[in-house]
């Protein structure tokens, strides 16, 4: 999406293209989107890029998904700090277990919230060709605390005509690559289809680049992820080398247009050209890439608390991946704590005043709801019964929640450490006490959230500068 909106601003700029613009950009219904969303911000933006593996249209000749329904191959948040200098996009993998909120369906009745599922059904959700953008938008929206500002689809189509108007796009593979490893059931080994090395690829081979899972690295989908975190950073840089050439910016705006669908708030050319121009200022090194914290359960990936908790919070406070106040405000200087003048205050004391909650234990620890009941009313919230869960073998604490009560439940959420809140159907907010609390109960008891990022999330980080060929473990 950064690339994308560099493009339709550099058009626009020069006067080429303008009005043609207007009228190429598809958008979604915003009707699907939670009425129950995190606060806004006046400080940065957060923009949703999810790219669609649906089979209509051209998608099916390029090696779209199998079946009629749309799915999410791959998505990531872009923040773009209050600074307008800095960005970072955080990357959710596909197979991440989540809760997904009440959607609305084609139908137009909405679905019941769903736990523990797999990230990607969210685009699932209706079964439609065309996917439920806004399905994923409120996931996301309930997974990070963040104000979603923008959302943007981007399909197989789309992303090949981009890829072939930049001219194609520089990357690097540690191994050669032949048919079986893009499919894998192939009998044999197949033609060779990537060299080993650095090399350029657009079109249907920029396609296979980014979905080729098997046969490199640990073949694992996170894998997958650091390879299209470094397609993306090339096309980034690919595209701001080759300056402002109106013959060659006019395809380039066209292709970044029809790949798109987007929210109404990006609906037309005067509000993505206004979106872009927050953008201008951000140079390559200062373009970031991570991966939102994970490990493995079995099959599927787990989102590791309180590190990812830890990541939002640095988003919300506009403290960069090194740490550094990106809100415009303040001085830039890195601090450990965040909360030097101008960005990444520390939370004030939590206060329960009007909140009333249940206590359960999901645990085997005897007493342990009891306890947290005694933190919750020192806290000044109304505790109205403890008890045992219906399942004791909760790994950290869930606050779920009613309808309407989400900022009551993020409240409580302040309280325990790795905490994660989830809307039911169920009247008022029931707190679950689990592992985590168990081990260190101490360790929330409302003292500030930090908002630096966690060390496994800044360590690997990508910038659009780096060089093509550098870690290419890819897992």
């Amino acid at each position: 999406m950064f690339a994308l909106s560099f493009l339709v601003l550099l058009v626009a700029g020069v006067g080429w293209g303008y009005l043609k613009l207007g009228g190429s950009i598809d958008t979604f219904s915003a009707d699907g989107i939670s009425g129950d969303r995190p606060p806004g911000s006046s400080e940065g933006q957060n923009v949703l890029v999810i790219g669609s593996d649906s089979r209509s249209g051209e998608n099916g000749r390029l090696g779209g998904g199998t079946g009629a329904v749309g799915r999410s191959d791959t998505a990531f948040l872009l923040h773009v700090y209050g600074d307008q200098e800095h960005a970072v996009a955080v990357s959710i993998p596909r197979d991440a277990l989540v809760d997904i909120p009440a959607c609305k369906g084609p139908d137009g009745r909405w679905t019941a919230p769903q736990h523990d599922v797999m990230f990607n059904s969210a685009f699932s959700v209706g079964e439609t060709a065309e996917g439920n953008p806004a399905c994923t938008q409120n996931t996301v929206e309930h997974l990070t605390g963040l104000r979603v500002d923008h959302t943007v689809v981007i399909d197989f189509a789309g992303f090949s005509a981009l890829t072939s108007a930049v001219g194609g796009v520089p990357v690097c593979l540690p191994q050669e690559i032949y048919q079986r490893d893009l499919s894998p059931k192939r009998p044999t080994r197949g033609a060779r289809i990537f060299t080993k090395g650095p090399q350029t690829v657009s079109g249907q081979r920029a396609l296979d680049y980014v979905r080729l899972r098997h046969g490199i690295g640990d073949g694992s989908d996170i894998g997958r992820i650091k390879r299209q975190q470094a397609f993306v950073a090339a096309l980034i840089k690919k595209v701001k080398s080759q300056g402002l050439n109106p013959t060659t910016l006019l395809p380039l705006a066209n292709a970044a247009t029809d790949a798109m669908t987007v929210d109404p708030g990006l609906g037309s050319a005067d509000r993505l050209l206004s979106f872009a121009l927050s953008m201008k200022r951000i140079d390559l090194h200062n373009t970031k890439f991570v991966t939102v914290p994970w490990r493995y359960e079995g099959a599927r990936v787990a989102i590791v608390e309180p590190d990812a908790d830890a990541l939002w919070a640095s988003l919300k406070a506009n403290r960069t991946v090194d740490g550094k106040d990106a809100s415009g405000k303040g001085s830039g200087k890195s601090s450990e704590n965040g909360d030097e003048k101008g960005g990444g205050h520390a939370d004030a004391p939590v206060s329960g005043k009007g909140i009333t909650v249940a206590v359960y234990n999901g645990t085997t620890v005897r007493g342990l709801a009891a306890q947290a009941a005694d933190l919750l009313r020192s806290r000044d919230f109304t505790v109205t019964n403890t008890a045992t869960a219906s399942s004791q073998d909760y790994a950290s604490t869930v606050i779920d929640y009613g309808p309407g009560l989400r900022e009551q439940a993020e409240t409580t959420a302040r309280l325990f450490a790795g905490a994660r809140t989830t809307e039911s159907g169920t009247a008022g907010i029931q707190v679950i006490v689990g592992g985590s609390y168990a081990r260190n109960p101490s360790a929330a008891a409302g003292a500030p959230t930090r908002s630096t990022v966690p060390s496994t999330v800044a360590d690997e980080a990508r910038s659009a500068d780096d060089d093509p060929c550098a870690d290419l473990s890819y897992g």
